[in-house]
């Protein structure tokens, strides 16, 4: 599944690990929550993120025995900065104009 496959909020879950280091699925939670100014309920994240690692975007493991994490993979991690650098080709653009 490529990126563009991906819904929205899927590609924001891969940022959102992207950024931290080994992040909880706690501390995803809040972080999304922070950066779209609104509650993101376990129904909702917890399902996109076993389809994050289903299709092998995203890697699990555990902290310790309560608490697992999630880490994207190098190939993601390569595709989202790729995919910030078309989005920003034409952002300059429109910065331009």
């Amino acid at each position: 599944m490529r990126l563009s496959d991906l819904s929205g909020f899927q590609r924001a879950l891969l940022i959102v690990i992207a950024g931290r280091d080994q992040p909880s699925g706690q501390q995803i939670k809040t972080e999304l929550g922070r950066a779209r100014e609104g509650e993101i309920n376990h129904g909702r994240l917890y399902p996109n993120l076993d389809v994050l690692v289903n299709e092998g975007h995203v890697e699990k493991g555990a902290l310790d025995r309560c608490t697992n994490y999630d880490e994207i993979t190098d190939d993601r991690r390569s595709a989202l900065r790729e995919r910030r650098e078309w989005e920003e080709q034409y952002l300059r653009r429109t910065a331009s104009a």
